[in-house]
């Protein structure tokens, strides 16, 4: 998917929400565990049908199907296929966190983007470009680099100050990692924990998309992303997991999920006409 029809669905959809599928065996609803041979996709089916007129993006994090071994992959493998037949208008983000040398890259960038059929992955760039170019190589694919994540680690390493120039180690990785591709090709990850740093984001990458997680359960504040971060093409993904798939425990959960979802695609509604991008 390109930059145009990523953006022509959030104009369409009134939303530029992601869902994030960080599918647990152990929170997904217990009759579904027991009447069902294949719970993991059952439940993300469920939760897809549920909200998928209310969000652009689905988010699988890779942990939760690795942990599970080859039935794992074989139920991320099931919901990939799923969403590319009934709602092939999603951009779906391999949440792996991949990046090593380049011959190594090149192997999961054709396991992503070629054999699961991944809109965008998401990167680390601590091993520099050669980590990160062959995923840059494939047209109409996006890689997602970390950038500034919501978690409390990130001050361990990303907010780092070098000692001459002052410069923050996220801006470090924002600036070099902008030769490396375009607009059209990078995203980056983006804390909504951490938007009294937006601004900074957005003087170095002003146009750029970028993949928010933290709304919702982590605390972060939509109404603060899209105010540091909206552009005139949204530039936002903002993501949600936990909030809307484990809205219930019960047999509702496809309500409540749609519920939860609906809140803030509604929300986004709003943002996106007051700034006159819809």
């Amino acid at each position: 998917m390109n930059r145009k029809e990523l953006f022509e669905n959030i104009k369409r959809k009134k939303s530029f929400l992601c869902i994030g599928l960080d599918t647990d065996i152990n929170k997904i609803p217990i009759y579904l565990k027991e009447k069902s041979s294949n719970p993991i996709f059952d439940f993300n089916k469920v939760i897809v049908d549920a909200t998928a007129d209310l969000c652009v993006a689905y988010k699988p994090n890779l942990a939760f199907y690795e942990s599970l071994g080859i039935e794992g992959l074989k139920a991320l493998n099931e919901t990939v296929a799923y969403i590319r037949n009934h709602h092939p208008d999603q951009f779906l983000i391999a949440d792996a966190k991949r990046g090593d040398i380049g011959n190594t890259s090149a192997m999961y960038a054709q396991a992503f983007f070629e054999k699961m059929n991944f809109d965008a992955i998401t990167v680390s760039p601590y091993m520099g470009e050669d980590s990160i170019k062959p995923f840059l190589s494939y047209k109409n694919k996006w890689t997602i680099i970390l950038a500034l994540t919501s978690n409390k680690g990130a001050f361990d390493f990303q907010l780092i100050k070098e000692e001459n120039t002052r410069e923050r180690l996220f801006e470090k990785v924002l600036k070099t990692s902008t030769n490396w591709g375009t607009e059209e090709n990078i995203m980056y990850v983006v804390g909504a924990t951490k938007t009294e740093y937006l601004k900074s984001v957005r003087e170095i990458v002003p146009e750029h998309f970028l993949l928010i997680p933290g709304i919702g359960a982590q605390g972060g504040s939509l109404e603060e992303t899209a105010k540091f971060g909206l552009t005139s093409q949204c530039g936002l993904l903002v993501n949600s997991s936990r909030q809307i798939i484990y809205a219930s425990s019960d047999e509702n959960f496809a309500e409540a999920a749609r519920f939860e979802a609906l809140q803030l695609q509604q929300a986004m509604e709003n943002i996106l006409l007051k700034s006159g991008i819809i």
